[in-house]
């Protein structure tokens, strides 16, 4: 049963907690995904287990909770994980970001380091409305995202297409950290299927060679996809954390 949390902005996430030890983990979740994902609950029963505390919860616009999805932006998103953060841990955390989880855990590294104990990232997507998004659009396209504010584009995770909106992609643009300095003055783990149609491999490539810190390490699943999700995978994920050297275990801010 989800609890929810009403932020400053008006918006209500939903979200599930874990009691248990720290540094606790915190989920990021994907573009238009939830906290009912394989990847999220299989973290959620590896903290149980573990007795780490646990936090996943949804962005508005997604899953339970408020708003909805083409309304919504990365500067949304990245407050209601700032927010939650803030509200519902204490101390440092690791963040765990998936796809573009993977962009707002380093939003929220860039906006309040010392709350961040180690980062782990599955796929990450870094402005990927930029790179991805934008950069695929044929000029018709761009042209009429920019006339009509939105598009509709096929997704191949939900019949319903993906509706990228001109809001989506200039709030994308102010929240870019490729293109300046990225320190990451904590232990980071980058997982990277290979095979991943969706989050290139040279993306992985490219932030690992962008951040800065003395402790980045990546890893290259050949063969595995943008999911990563099998068993093989899910495991490494919890050994990428499980293996992380955290500093300051029992800090309290």
């Amino acid at each position: 049963m989800s609890s929810y949390l009403d932020t400053a902005a008006g918006r209500r996430i939903a979200y599930q907690r874990t009691a248990g030890q720290g540094p606790g983990v915190v989920f990021l979740g994907g573009f238009k995904s939830d906290m009912t994902g394989t990847k999220a609950l299989h973290l959620q029963d590896w903290a149980s287990r573990r007795g780490r505390a646990f936090l996943r919860f949804d962005y508005s616009g997604h899953g339970d909770s408020s708003g909805l999805f083409e309304e919504g932006s990365i500067g949304d998103w990245f407050e209601d994980a700032r927010g939650a953060i803030k509200a519902l841990t204490e101390g440092p955390q690791v963040l765990v970001g998936s796809s573009m989880g993977g962009w707002i855990s380093l939003l929220i590294a860039r906006s309040m380091p010392q709350r961040v104990a180690g980062l782990v990232t599955i796929a990450a997507a870094p402005d990927f409305t930029e790179r991805g998004f934008w950069a695929g659009f044929s000029e018709a396209q761009r042209q009429a995202v920019m006339r009509d504010g939105r598009i509709e584009i096929p997704s191949q995770y939900d019949p319903r297409p993906y509706v990228i909106t001109r809001r989506l992609i200039e709030d994308g643009r102010r929240h870019q950290v490729l293109g300046q300095s990225l320190p990451l003055p904590f232990p980071v783990r980058m997982l990277q299927g290979t095979a991943d149609v969706d989050v290139p491999m040279q993306w992985a490539l490219d932030l690992l060679d962008h951040a800065q810190g003395s402790d980045l390490r990546l890893t290259l699943v050949k063969g595995a996809n943008h999911s990563f999700s099998t068993p093989e995978c899910l495991d490494l994920l919890t050994q990428a954390i499980e293996t992380l050297p955290l500093r300051d275990q029992n800090a309290r801010l």
